[in-house]
């Protein structure tokens, strides 16, 4: 939208007039005859289009990457610039010249357009189900864990309420954003500060039912280091607060100076001489590294480039293993494809459900594409005798057409509705039909084989219809 939006505007307006190119040799000139397209192009009129595009254009990625709602102050500010931006545009006298009412128009209607955009993903439903979720997520949070806590009392942190969490995620990761960055932006952040609040919440419940591990009165280091957990526990609320939108006051940066100040303050307790306290001390620092790693997500999905810095989404996007197939390079072997796995393996989801689906989906990929090297290679080294019984080279026959097949599925990048997808489906049922029809005649392993070729066609049934899903994250 954006770029299409600025190529419509480089091609309306063209360059301005340096008008300073005439007396540039010194001196009076001879009378320039301008052409009438560029005298249009110097029209008061246009030159005032000029300037108001310069302010659509500042303005353009930022209404494109928009992922707040309509009481949001962003989104008041921009509609309001777009809308003055839009008067504007209706007061440019064009003397009742087509050409600069044209141009005037068109102006018009690509600042609409801009207005527009902004308002659809704002009250777009999948982002008022966004919003929904997260407001029921804010208020289990402050009445379960941030309210006793600034009242004085403990947190209550159960079970109930980790899994009533876990269920709002799953919902989340169910909205479906239509490929749209602003709905990306909206469901990536919700997600990813919910999931900490997980991962906070999580880490504190065994904390409330054990007793210290040292009494305060065996050594005045312990007593430092329970002042310091009784902070700990504060502040773990307040990064909850703050992580749910509870909190008005502090800041991400003013949180991580207060845990980076006990942080310092344990390094500085001399535990040299007790081996218990000295690992009391080491469990207080963990706890105080479990909460600095969430202090990053201050801002986080605010920017589209942002999107790929979870560690998990990046290694996800960095291999597409149909992409090798769709675009014939198929002179990988299964080594490549094998590194590509363990590469998967040490993918960190983070308890995170959308990218645990995409390592799982990003795995299906890859063994896909490995089970087809391996046919292809296995059909490439078999030397059918002449006693090779029936029964086994109608499997063969029938595998031989399964490869040619999966091939098409691995490069297939369309939808349920398209031909291509109805004929490949229609196709590989026959070839189950086919193996239905082969008689093993008695034959051991002429029925293992036609198991195993029956299992290999479903499993490209599931992997196309995998594909076709629309899962997104």
């Amino acid at each position: 939208f954006w770029l299409s939006f600025v190529l419509l505007f480089s091609s309306l307006f063209g360059k301005p007039f340096d008008g300073g190119k005439r007396m540039e040799h010194g001196g009076p000139q001879e009378p320039h005859h301008q052409h009438p397209v560029e005298q249009q192009q110097h029209h008061p009129a246009m030159m005032r289009l000029y300037e108001v595009q310069k302010e659509v254009l500042s303005l353009g990625p930022h209404v494109c990457t928009f992922s707040g709602l309509q009481d949001d102050r962003e989104y008041k500010r921009m509609e309001r610039e777009l809308t003055r931006l839009l008067l504007e545009v209706d007061q440019v006298d064009t003397e009742g010249k087509v050409e600069l009412q044209g141009a005037r128009k068109r102006a018009a209607q690509e600042v609409e357009g801009l207005l527009r955009y902004l308002e659809e993903n704002a009250t777009h439903p999948s982002r008022l189900a966004m919003e929904e979720l997260s407001v029921a997520a804010r208020q289990l949070v402050d009445e379960h864990v941030v309210a006793p806590q600034r009242a004085g009392g403990v947190a209550e942190i159960n079970d109930e309420l980790l899994d009533t969490l876990q269920e709002l995620v799953l919902r989340l990761t169910q909205v479906k954003t239509e490929g749209r960055v602003p709905l990306r932006k909206a469901r990536y952040r919700a997600l990813t500060r919910l999931c900490a609040v997980q991962d906070v919440l999580e880490g504190r419940t065994p904390h409330q039912t054990l007793s210290l591990p040292l009494s305060g009165d065996s050594n005045e280091a312990v007593h430092r280091i329970n002042q310091v957990m009784v902070k700990v526990s504060m502040a773990r609320s307040q990064l909850v607060a703050l992580l749910m939108g509870l909190s008005g006051r502090d800041s991400c940066a003013h949180l991580s100076r207060i845990l980076t100040e006990l942080q310092v303050e344990l390094d500085a307790l001399d535990v040299s001489g007790n081996a218990a306290v000295r690992n009391y001390r080491k469990q207080v620092v963990e706890e105080i590294n479990g909460l600095l790693k969430h202090l990053d997500l201050e801002g986080e999905g605010d920017d589209t480039r942002r999107l790929g810095r979870n560690n998990g989404l990046r290694l996800l996007s960095g291999e597409n293993p149909h992409d090798t197939i769709r675009h014939g390079d198929l002179s990988l072997d299964q080594s490549w494809f094998l590194n590509l796995l363990t590469h998967l393996d040490q993918v960190d989801t983070a308890k995170n459900p959308c990218i645990r689906e995409a390592r799982r989906r990003a795995v299906v990929e890859v063994q896909a594409v490995i089970t087809f090297l391996d046919l292809r290679e296995a059909l490439a080294q078999r030397h059918p005798g002449p006693d090779e019984r029936p029964s086994h080279r109608a499997v063969w026959l029938v595998l031989g057409s399964l490869s040619d097949l999966q091939a098409q599925v691995l490069g297939f990048d369309g939808k349920r509705a398209d031909k291509s997808y109805m004929m490949l489906e229609e196709l590989l049922t026959k070839q189950l039909l086919m193996l239905d029809a082969v008689d093993a005649q008695g034959d051991e392993m002429a029925k293992m084989a036609r198991k195993q070729a029956v299992k290999f066609a479903q499993n490209i049934l599931n992997y196309l219809d995998m594909k076709t899903d629309e899962w997104e994250y």
